[in-house]
């Protein structure tokens, strides 16, 4: 049987698109972009600018926002509404849903925060492209282990966006920034530790390993997907909304 399910793809692309929330997913970037070139009017090419703009807007804001967006516009609704019930009637695997969805998920994070973050960064900094492009691949990665997170959290709750918003407030804005051991468990920081690695010349995060970044954002990608589909299971069984 196929990991994905070009029909799920289909409807969950509809379920993102067909909703005002789609509408986020297109000003996000822009905004980004709009700072960007705001930035170079005013201060022209600045590596420290550059880092500023890019990690305070885009991996911290911009990125999680968009996979929350995306992530809960595909599985949310559904649930919420009960249809989602007879996609689970049907002889597909939990897991299948599971990847489809993130799919879609994972292509609006490409989209709109990993390639707006690169032309923001092309856009700040001309002359050093490797800057942007480094920014581009860290949002990427954290991008996909937000969306794991959001999508295991859509199928616990129906108040996912809300959760998820205080997620991204308290732990990855306000305690990450007063407390820091909780770099060891941010997304956002692995995002940054990855983004060091790939520009060789930009410093957002003290004494994070890039292995130890990668491999925690790999382990939250697969266990959020994974833990998903099992809880589908459950849901499935037990008519447990």
């Amino acid at each position: 049987m196929s990991a994905v399910s070009p029909t799920i793809v289909r409807i969950g692309a509809h379920s993102v698109f067909g909703r005002r929330r789609g509408i986020l997913l297109f000003l996000l970037p822009l905004v980004l972009v709009g700072l960007a070139v705001l930035v170079r009017a005013l201060v022209g090419e600045d590596l420290r600018s550059t880092e500023d703009t890019l990690y305070g807007l885009g991996l911290a804001v911009v990125v999680p926002l968009v996979a929350l967006l995306a992530t809960t516009g595909v599985l949310a609704p559904e649930i919420d509404d009960g249809s989602i019930s007879y996609l689970l009637a049907k002889p597909i695997s939990r897991h299948t849903i599971v990847a489809s969805k993130l799919l879609v998920a994972w292509a609006c994070v490409l989209v709109f925060g990993a390639l707006p973050m690169l032309v923001a960064g092309l856009v700040l900094l001309l002359g050093q492209p490797e800057v942007g492009f480094a920014f581009a691949v860290g949002s990427l990665a954290g991008g996909l282990a937000y969306c794991s997170l959001f999508a295991l959290l859509s199928v616990m709750t129906r108040h996912a966006v809300v959760i998820g918003l205080l997620y991204l407030l308290l732990w990855e804005g306000l305690l990450g920034g007063l407390l820091d051991g909780v770099r060891w468990l941010s997304v956002t920081r692995w995002a940054a530790a990855i983004t060091e690695q790939v520009a060789g010349q930009v410093t957002l995060v003290d004494d994070l390993g890039f292995t130890y970044a990668v491999v925690a954002t790999v382990v939250v990608v697969v266990l959020g997907g994974w833990l998903t589909g099992r809880r589908l299971q459950a849901f499935n069984l037990t008519g447990d909304e």
